[in-house]
């Protein structure tokens, strides 16, 4: 069991490094007021991320199977499901502070479990489910917190009939922002879910290596990222100077450069993590790994430090080490289970 732990560390601890990187990375560039060229964005950042792993592969230090075409026929719904992930996932961040996002993609990880156990003869204990209650109770903290935070410094005070209506208007403003901000983030915790799932089960299937997963799932983005750019977006000169300032145009393409660089790790990590241990744990690492992101947020951000938004993170991590508890005290019973040769009825073949 030691030997096992130990083994996957390694996953574990790079994907924590990689996910804090590109969240920040990602809040940096979008969190411009007039930014709104996110397929652009995600596509410079694909592109980026095939040119590294192309180069690295020239080099000889790591290698992956040659492009296919059945295979990328394969792999493209997962490349598409990725998409939707990374562009809710940066919406999301444009209307929420880090720590609020971080804290909603708890959420995430109970749709994980339960279709685990839809797919993959997966369960959900009593302690379990108790984890999952702390995760929907900080959530709705969060929510809280947020919202209350958000209209109270929306709220001017009322002195006239004229600065009354703009006080309203603008309560009603941050409201609406909020409303849609945590639509993203509930499209990216289903999207999310298909995806880890998707994936899981895509990769028994297809045998692709960690490296194989990055590179279509990368490679195969790109043009489908390319052609809702070019649709939804807009290329006009007036939209590129607002999106790219010029006095700050030169840090946001370092950025946006970096970001796609830092997306080679976060895609194999994800590959690698998933590979090791399992989609829910995968999940529930970056569950856990919100109080650095969190406070990276209020470092590089200056999200609010509020006893709501203080307490939101601490039931979330409360909530990820209940879920530890309950999957290493179901290891340990299956571990039993094994030994003692009683096979659970979950796992017995008809």
């Amino acid at each position: 069991m030691l030997r096992l732990t130990s083994y996957k560390v390694p996953p574990i601890l790079c994907y924590c490094i990689a996910s804090i990187l590109m969240t920040v990375v990602n809040k940096f560039v979008v969190s411009g007021a007039q930014f709104s060229m996110n397929f652009l964005l995600l596509c410079i950042q694909s592109l980026v991320c095939v040119a590294c792993v192309v180069v690295v592969k020239k080099i000889g230090i790591i290698s992956f199977r040659a492009f296919d075409w059945a295979d990328a026929k394969a792999w493209f719904p997962i490349s598409f499901l990725l998409v939707s992930v990374i562009y809710t996932g940066s919406k999301s961040l444009q209307h929420l502070s880090i720590p609020v996002y971080t804290i909603f993609k708890n959420l995430t990880i109970i749709l994980i479990a339960y279709g685990e156990v839809i797919w993959f003869g997966g369960k959900v204990t009593g302690l379990t489910f108790v984890s999952f209650i702390f995760m929907v109770v900080s959530s709705v903290i969060a929510a809280w917190s947020d919202v209350t935070r958000t209209v109270s410094e929306s709220s001017l005070p009322i002195v006239s009939t004229d600065v009354g209506l703009s006080s309203l208007q603008d309560v009603a403003g941050a409201v609406r922002g909020l409303n849609v901000g945590y639509y993203w983030m509930l499209v990216n915790c289903l999207t999310s879910a298909a995806y880890v799932l998707s994936m899981r089960k895509r990769i028994k299937s297809t045998g692709f290596s960690d490296w194989d997963s990055m590179f279509y799932n990368n490679l195969l983005s790109i043009p489908v990222l390319a052609v809702f750019s070019i649709i939804v977006e807009d290329w006009g000169t007036a939209s590129l100077t607002r999106n790219f300032p010029p006095e700050t145009r030169n840090v946001l393409l370092m950025a946006i450069a970096f970001s796609g660089a830092a997306a080679v790790g976060i895609s194999y990590t994800t590959a690698w993590c998933v590979r090791v241990t399992s989609s829910t744990t995968y999940s529930m690492v970056g569950a856990l790994n919100k109080l650095p992101v969190a406070a990276s947020g209020m470092l590089f951000f200056g999200d609010p430090v509020t006893p709501g938004s203080v307490s939101a993170v601490g039931m979330g991590f409360f909530a990820g080490l209940v879920y530890a508890v309950a999957k290493n005290n179901q290891k340990k019973s299956e571990s039993r289970m094994q030994a003692t040769g009683i096979i659970p009825l979950t796992n017995r073949k008809p």
